[in-house]
């Protein structure tokens, strides 16, 4: 019967109007009972180190699922891309780390933990922004510095903060002993919780990163400790940083994982494991992500200095985890063509709304400087920009 219509459809119409008709119609017309419900894909082995066996080796993709990955991802590189336009315009100002290129790794990892759970990571933190719940206006009103902004403005790009979600922190590396803090907590109030615990390989050199590894495998803390390996710490290559690039074997006594970071199916199928093995009492796991960002370190770094431009090309056609969730739902009729450009029209047109709240927004006003400087305290004065002006602290 459809053949039918749109033979009928096409003798009559004509011209270019009449494709375009057409086409909405062959669309409008596939159903869901067209699409299949789930896929079952192969995914790349991870490298195990002082484990006898790792994650699975086929993880299993439902639609529902895949579209909410798509849009998820899509979302967190238009806003990165929106991002990247407002700090050229100046609107933005300041430090700027942008996610780009990361995306499977923050959705990937994001599906396969509870919102129970708690996470900690560095500056390059937008896009667990997103993931842990903030909605996309309110982290670009954080980064043009207005009231409505997730951290009301006083934040900005390194420092953003959610429900289980603690920041967003600027010093290189400090972010780890603070997760074993909360594994602890989580250990010590007896809940099946586990704290996810991020830093890039330009932290992993870091003094404080061992002696919290020694700590939270002494204590059996449930913290999955990760390393996002984006291949450049600034713009320092890991092969210049380290004597030793195998980050998922850097705990030495602690379990590791080394895992495509591009894939968000491994990414996911990965970090369920490591986090069934915090729950089980075994103490802590660490993984490494190996991932890749389009943009360099921060706005001021062009990218190009230390790396080439055909390189970041290379990663694009072949690594990109959008493009390969793409083609993984089309290729297995999950998904079709034109459903997908929808998505990406509906995800433009949020992205749009929201910069022009973050750029319409308010600045807080000067006496919130003083605000939010102590949790459950009774307000008390606080000295303004000279000494004759006085600000009132409050919760």
């Amino acid at each position: 019967m459809r053949k039918m219509l749109l033979a009928a459809l096409s003798r009559v119409l004509q011209g270019p109007a009449a494709a375009r008709t057409v086409a909405q119609v062959v669309v409008a017309s596939r159903t869901y009972a067209d699409f299949a419900s789930e896929a079952t894909f192969e995914i790349k082995k991870c490298d195990l180190h002082r484990l006898e066996e790792g994650p699975p080796v086929t993880a299993v993709l439902t639609r529902e699922e895949g579209l909410h990955y798509y849009k998820t991802m899509q979302t967190i590189r238009r806003m990165e891309l929106k991002a990247d336009q407002l700090y050229k315009q100046k609107i933005i100002r300041g430090f700027c780390h942008l996610y780009d290129g990361q995306e499977a790794c923050c959705v990937g990892l994001e599906a396969a933990i509870n919102p129970t759970d708690h996470l900690i990571t560095a500056y390059r933190a937008h896009g667990y922004t997103f993931t842990r719940g903030t909605p996309v206006r309110e982290i670009l009103a954080e980064l043009t510095g207005r009231k409505g902004g997730c951290a009301k403005g006083k934040g900005g790009s390194m420092h953003m903060y959610a429900k289980n979600f603690y920041g967003g922190n600027g010093i290189v590396g400090a972010q780890v002993p603070l997760g074993a803090g909360i594994a602890l907590a989580c250990k010590y109030f007896g809940k099946d919780e586990i704290c996810v615990t991020l830093y890039g390989d330009g932290a992993a050199n870091q003094g404080q990163v061992f002696e919290t590894y020694n700590m939270a495998a002494l204590w059996k803390l449930p913290c999955i400790f990760i390393c996002e390996n984006n291949r450049y710490g600034m713009g320092t290559s890991v092969e210049r940083a380290a004597a030793s690039t195998d980050y998922y074997k850097r705990g030495d006594y602690i379990p590791g994982l080394r895992v495509d970071g591009m894939d968000l199916l491994c990414v996911r199928e990965a970090t369920k494991f490591a986090a069934e093995h915090c729950r089980s009492g075994k103490g802590p796991i660490l993984m490494e992500l190996q991932t890749y960002r389009y943009h360099g370190h921060s706005m001021s770094d062009p990218g190009i200095s230390y790396r080439t431009r055909e390189e970041i090309q290379e990663v694009r056609s072949k690594s990109d985890p959008i493009t390969l969730l793409k083609d993984r739902m089309v290729n297995n009729n999950l998904a079709s063509v034109e459903e997908l450009k929808e998505i990406d029209v509906e995800v433009r047109k949020e992205i749009e709304e929201a910069a022009q709240f973050a750029t319409t927004d308010p600045e807080p006003p000067l006496e919130e400087l003083s605000s939010h400087i102590y949790c459950n305290e009774p307000p008390f004065e606080v000295r303004g920009p000279n000494q004759w002006i006085r600000y009132k602290s409050a919760c």
